[in-house]
């Protein structure tokens, strides 16, 4: 295969540093899959599971201290320190490739380095974006042939000969002491050194499709968002586009596979975790998925919560950090309601009921879009989906309504900007912390994020009829620690709603923070739902929301006079409609 002139000459520099025993350009062919398969399963990288019940399936087991995103360790290098601005770790680009070019050094030896020529969105696509990857992982090469387009396809996609996002990673030793996940928005470049783990080493995923492309995409016009798409299908036929943007492990790809349970309506998956959206030139928002795979959590995924992704990781998908049961089969909480005899947890040591989670709570599954029973018939369209709804979802036990749409699009931003959620194993550090995660896009986001917001606010005017933006929390508790709403399946039911409320026919209660569905205007057929927890699922406590409202000034404090002024007007004119000052 023949790359251009800049991309072998960013090969040849990388091995130059790393200094691998052999180099291997990658074609994308399932013959080289099944190479890297055999591989993986001779050095013991790989295991192989049961071909009867999961054939071409797959088990890898991470070093114990890299099961997650490391984002203390990971970095937005920009040469001024305030366009990465204070919610992104920032080090000086010089600082950051010296310190970095010391652990990198000779750190392929004795390995391969594989060249991965990469594709993020559809082929023929106008948004897609090229990355060209070099790695001594031939897990991580496998994974990104599963979740991008590897080989020619990338290559005949550059319009230049510059572009395409550069991403250097190396295992190294695996030590936490010597790991960083490096972003160099202005040179298109990523380096990550001493991890193994998908958000920090797949690098056309977090890394390129977020962060380098959020940079890229506020320079150009359009949005790289940490969002699900999914079309809704009413009794009619018609398809209705909803992008979602929620954190990590908090039900996106459970929504994403959502199986209606009203009858006659139907939601259609185009992507689990990354949307690029842009106008065309009618002024529609479009979207794309860059990805052509799911890199989904397994625990809490079963028959009852996600029947979709349970069928569709049955074969061909690559497990990772899952328990593994005597008969060969993957095993993870919320698969089973109980678990088999005779477990081996996931660092492969015996395990016994009350010792821990079998499977690590951040275990995931690596499969190909294609496999998805529900994957829409146009996932792939070059030209996207139009977008006429936007989601805003966190995990919150308090506070935020189980569904609620913006006044317009000006505080639909202020919405997104102002969203918060309980942690999940999804990254490292403590669980059920509340911190706060902008659109979803906090760990995430390649550039200041109070220019970030200025450049959705001036999206806005763009649109010949902009997008309803809803706000959304499956996760409200009563007071005894129960959710107030069921949530999974009967998500369609707020997605019914929020169709309706786009074609001007849902009823809709106004509140302080927004539109709340009226009273009948959820249909709760068939639910076990009572009023009154609905009522409660649905309440705008005005004493919570002062409270949550006096933090986010806190945080908004943090950008200074950066932050634009139509957010602090909507704080201010919010505080107004709540009573407050």
């Amino acid at each position: 295969m023949s790359l251009t002139r800049e991309a072998e000459r960013f090969v040849d520099d990388a091995a130059g540093l790393t200094r691998p025993a052999k180099v291997v350009w990658c074609d994308g062919s399932a013959a080289e899959y099944d190479r890297l398969i055999d591989l993986m399963l001779r050095d013991g990288t790989l295991l192989a599971l049961d071909p009867r019940t999961h054939p071409r399936c797959y088990l890898h087991r991470s070093d114990p201290g890299d099961v997650a995103r490391t984002e203390q360790l990971t970095f937005v290098c920009t040469r001024g320190r305030d366009d990465a601005g204070p919610t992104n770790n920032w080090m000086a680009p010089a600082e950051a490739k010296a310190t970095a070019r010391a652990y990198l050094r000779g750190s392929m030896r004795d390995r391969t380095m594989h060249v991965v020529p990469y594709l993020m969105g559809p082929p023929g696509s106008p948004m897609s974006r090229t990355g060209v990857m070099v790695t001594d992982s031939a897990y991580v090469v496998a994974s990104m042939h599963l979740m991008t387009r590897v080989g020619r396809v990338a290559i005949q996609h550059m319009r230049s000969d510059d572009d395409f996002v550069a991403g250097l990673h190396s295992l190294a030793d695996l030590s936490p002491d010597r790991r960083l996940i490096l972003h160099f928005p202005e040179d298109k470049l990523i380096w990550s050194v001493g991890s193994g783990y998908g958000g920090n080493a797949l690098l056309g995923k977090k890394c390129h499709a977020l962060r380098i492309a959020s940079w890229q995409a506020r320079r150009e016009g359009w949005l790289a968002e940490h969002m699900l798409i999914l079309g809704v299908e009413d009794p009619e036929g018609r398809v209705t586009y909803l992008a979602a943007a929620m954190p990590s492990a908090s039900g996106k790809t459970n929504l994403a596979m959502v199986v209606s349970r009203l009858p006659g309506w139907r939601v259609w998956t185009l992507g689990d975790d990354i949307a690029w959206l842009w106008v065309d030139p009618q002024g529609q928002l479009r979207a794309i998925n860059p990805e052509c795979g799911f890199f989904g959590v397994a625990p809490g995924t079963g028959p009852g919560t996600n029947p979709h992704a349970t069928l569709m990781v049955r074969s061909n998908a690559i497990f990772t950090n899952v328990a593994l049961a005597p008969s060969g089969e993957p095993w993870w909480e919320g698969l089973t309601p109980e678990p088999p005899a005779g477990l081996v947890d996931w660092q492969g040591k015996p395990w016994r009921p009350g010792g821990g989670p079998a499977a690590h709570p951040n275990a995931r599954f690596t499969v190909h879009a294609s496999r998805c029973p529900s994957i829409a018939p146009n996932w792939e369209d070059p030209q996207g989906v139009p977008i006429s709804g936007l989601i805003f979802g966190s995990r919150r036990s308090a506070v935020v309504p189980l569904a609620f749409e913006a006044f317009d699009w000006s505080h639909g931003v202020f919405l997104g900007s102002a969203m918060s959620t309980e942690t999940t194993a999804a990254i490292t550090g403590q669980v059920g912390v509340v911190r706060r995660d902008p659109m979803a896009m906090l760990p995430f986001c390649g550039y200041n994020m109070a220019d970030y917001f200025a450049h959705w606010l001036a999206l806005g005017p763009r649109l010949a009829t902009p997008p309803r933006i809803f706000r959304v929390n499956w996760f409200r508790r009563d007071a005894d620690g129960r959710f107030l709403w069921p949530g999974y399946g009967e998500n369609v039911r707020v997605l019914k709603w929020m169709v309706e409320r786009i074609r001007g026919s849902a009823r809709a209660e106004e509140t302080p923070v927004g539109w709340v569905p009226a009273p009948g205007a959820l249909d709760l057929e068939g639910a076990d739902v009572s009023a009154e927890r609905l009522r409660r699922a649905l309440a705008c406590e005005p004493g919570e929301w002062r409270a949550a409202l006096d933090e986010l000034d806190g945080f908004y404090a943090g950008f200074g006079p950066r932050l634009p002024a139509p957010i602090r007007e909507t704080l201010a004119d919010t505080r107004r409609r709540l009573g407050t000052r």
